[in-house]
């Protein structure tokens, strides 16, 4: 019974690493998310995968003339030496790893929060620094309002779970919010590194799954990144840990239950669906063993180390979204934001297909982001796989929880891509376990003749050929990418000698019309829907008669849906208005004030989060949203003013403070300009 679970269990997750990592299952179902860059990449793969191949099977014959190439047992002696001292080499190795995170931090980052998630959970870190859950909102919030913020009766807050901003909170704290991640990570490569040596009794595909594990590309530059996802791996890890030495050791000990609960209850403080797939497995192997076996001490730990975060988190959602297990984003976007198949935020419909699209493009990306080879990533994985018919215990546990992961992930909405498919970094273990297996098990499936050389020296090839083209050119994409949110605004205030200011930050036309919606009370949903269906002329010029006479809400929202059958008919306009979001209806005569709005906006403009992180010189920044920014004008009469705008609208151009007069703001705003 056992050797057929095990058989269905890695057979399983080999065709689901195959179907979806390989084919493209997005481009084959109607509508929804696509891949079309599957072709290309592939292409590329295939010749990648030809060359090692090929290079491969050359160095394969060739060994069999020059014994120096291949040596049988050449290693041995060294994987006796690391398995000695096993806690050295995990040292050396989490040491190494660590510098590497932090050379991309600083180097490829320049240690600053990028994407939009990132740079509310640092301002919700630094929120829990000052020793506050949430601030009060300013008598004109609209001025201050992002995206990923919740304005909920008088208070402020980001969307994210708790956890997360407290590690970046002790960042805040230490004054390098930017090492929170290459800190976190290293932590989980020492985690890994216990555990890895308890289920892998060979110490050379021990050594094999910790290098994957700690110098994959994947995690390598997701842990130089502010993102949540690093902590959480590193809380997951450590459960992963306690749930080993649990299960596995010869006592039954409350402190490693203890251990394994922590993390994982730490895990569910910052991201829960994560937690809760290895979670939930880890209790239900821990169960069986206190029932069958009567190590209850383990069982009763780890039941009370996951209780100590979640009450923790539990009461922080208390304080701020006013149900202890109602989470900011919620608040935010509705029962939309839930997993499930149903209406999401963005008025599309996620469904079972939908929910396959998704993880088709998850496991095409891994295939490069995972180790950025010459080949595909998930080869090695998959043939391990398949050769593998017997498992042990911790091997099922990975296997299951992982497999829970990607259910999970095809019942949510969204697309987590940044620096790979983010939503598939917990799957580091399992696929640096599989991947570290593959050429023990092709050698004990094949024997150690010309195939397995094969395989070994274009695996050789194949690394060496991503090393020297591929990852190269990724370090290049992300040290370029997102120029305009590398700009530092403190040191542009210090330069300009701009302090205790009010500053006006120029936003797009189309961001400005979403924040105004916000301040008429339209919910977050709704607004997106309104402005990504509605002509921006006339949603501008319906906003600015609500905003005359006063009406908010609901009625807001009613006034404006009929706009919503604008859609059929408006078309990218990109190289008119400056900005991809923004499509115009072809044919209309626009009025007056629109034709300013885009003027305005082909001019340049910048962007206003990270404006939010801005901390120095008394400065105080707020959206530029044109006659409306009289109410801050009596709201802060003796500061000096100024207008933040790029220079040109060549991309990267940095903004700068262009003085502004109180008088002829004044002035326009009663002219209506």
């Amino acid at each position: 019974m056992t050797d057929r679970l095990d058989r269905a269990l890695t057979l399983g997750a080999a065709l689901l690493l195959v179907a979806f990592g390989f084919f493209p299952v997005a481009n084959w179902i109607p509508g929804g998310h696509e891949a079309p860059w599957y072709g290309p990449v592939a292409a590329d793969l295939l010749t990648g995968l030809s060359i090692s191949i090929g290079a491969g099977v050359v160095l394969a014959i060739a060994s069999r003339h020059f014994g120096w190439l291949w040596r049988e047992g050449a290693l041995t002696p060294l994987g006796g030496r690391i398995g000695h001292d096993w806690s050295r080499t995990v040292a050396v190795v989490a040491a190494a790893a660590f510098i590497a995170y932090l050379i991309v931090a600083r180097e490829v980052f320049d240690g600053r929060p990028l994407l939009i998630d990132e740079i509310i959970q640092v301002f919700q870190g630094r929120t829990l620094a000052a020793g506050h859950l949430w601030l009060p909102a300013a008598p004109h919030q609209e001025f201050f309002s992002s995206l990923h913020l919740v304005e909920q009766d008088g208070r402020v807050y980001g969307q994210f779970p708790v956890g997360g901003p407290a590690m970046l909170a002790l960042g805040t704290l230490a004054g390098a919010e930017w090492l929170v991640g290459p800190v976190s990570a290293a932590i989980a490569v020492i985690a890994f590194g216990g555990l890895i040596r308890r289920v892998e009794p060979r110490p050379l595909v021990a050594l094999a799954a910790l290098l994957l594990f700690a110098l994959a590309p994947f995690m390598v530059f997701m842990s130089g990144s502010h993102m949540n996802h690093v902590t959480a791996l590193a809380c997951l890890t450590v459960g992963m840990l306690g749930l080993v030495r649990s299960a596995l050791g010869d006592t039954a000990r409350f402190g490693d239950g203890l251990l394994a609960g922590l993390g994982f209850g730490l895990a569910a403080t910052i991201r829960p669906v994560d937690a809760a797939a290895f979670a939930l497995p880890a209790g239900i192997w821990l169960l069986w063993r206190a029932v069958t076996l009567r190590r209850l001490a383990p069982l009763i730990g780890a039941g009370i180390g996951v209780a100590l975060p979640v009450v923790v988190l539990a009461w922080a959602n208390l304080q701020t979204t006013g149900a202890p297990f109602r989470f900011g984003y919620s608040v935010l976007w509705g029962q939309a934001h839930n997993l499930g198949f149903h209406i999401t935020p963005w008025g599309a419909a996620h469904t079972p297909a939908r929910g396959l699209e998704l993880l088709s493009l998850y496991f095409l990306r891994l295939q490069t982001y995972l180790f950025e080879s010459a080949a595909p990533s998930l080869i090695p994985a998959v043939a391990a796989l398949w050769f593998t018919k017997r498992l042990a215990p911790f091997d099922r546990y990975l296997l299951m929880a992982s497999g829970l992961l990607a259910v999970l992930y095809f019942a949510y909405w969204h697309d987590g891509f940044y620096l790979g498919p983010r939503f598939l970094f917990p799957l580091l273990p399992v696929l640096a376990v599989w991947s570290a297996r593959f050429l023990p098990a092709l050698a004990m499936a094949l024997g150690t003749g010309v195939v397995t050389r094969a395989a070994a020296f274009a695996t050789i090839v194949a690394v060496g050929l991503g090393l020297a083209t591929s990852l190269p050119l990724r370090t290049r994409q992300y040290r370029e990418g997102m120029i305009s949110l590398r700009w530092d605004p403190d040191r542009a205030a210090e330069g300009a000698g701009v302090r205790n200011a009010l500053v006006f930050v120029r936003e797009s036309w189309g961001a400005e019309l979403v924040t105004r919606m916000w301040a008429l009370g339209i919910s977050r949903p709704d607004a997106d829907a309104i402005y990504r269906a509605a002509d921006p002329c006339r949603l501008e010029l319906g906003l600015s008669a609500l905003e005359r006479g006063e009406m908010r809400g609901g009625a807001a929202r009613n006034a404006l849906l009929p706009l919503l059958a604008d859609s059929a008919r408006l078309m990218n306009a990109e190289s008119i208005t400056g900005d991809p979001s923004l499509r115009l209806t072809p044919g209309v005569e626009y009025a007056p004030a629109c034709i300013a709005k885009l003027e305005a906006n082909r001019a340049g403009f910048t962007l206003y989060p990270p404006l939010l992180l801005a901390r120095k010189f008394g400065n105080v920044y707020a959206r530029d949203l044109g006659g409306r920014d009289t109410l801050l004008l009596a709201q802060y009469p003796d500061r000096p003013l100024y207008l933040l705008k790029p220079a040109s609208t060549r991309v990267g151009e940095p903004p700068r403070f262009v003085p502004l007069s109180r008088d002829s703001l004044l002035l326009a705003a009663r002219s209506g300009r």
